[in-house]
């Protein structure tokens, strides 16, 4: 499968973040337009359907991922002595 270049995917992340920020303080048709766009946009240069799966295929993508990334889980899941603990 081909992927996005990073240099592609930051933006897309970025401007979609962005976007949710804004739409959450003052929803307007051309700003939720845009993230439709946006959205679509990640999810067909990361190869996924839903946006939440794009935003994972894109960061782990961005400079700084590690192969085993697993840092969208809460810290509960990553170490199990832990969350016994807690």
């Amino acid at each position: 499968m081909l992927m996005a270049h990073p240099a592609v995917l930051h933006p897309l992340v970025e401007e979609y973040e962005a976007l949710v920020t804004v739409l959450n303080s003052q929803d307007s048709e051309q700003t939720s337009r845009r993230l439709e766009d946006v959205s679509y946009t990640l999810c067909v240069a990361t190869g996924t359907r839903d946006i939440d799966a794009a935003l994972v295929a894109a960061r782990f993508h961005l400079p700084g991922a590690l192969p085993y990334d697993d840092s969208i889980l809460a810290p509960d899941h990553l170490d199990p002595e832990a969350a016994a603990s807690s």
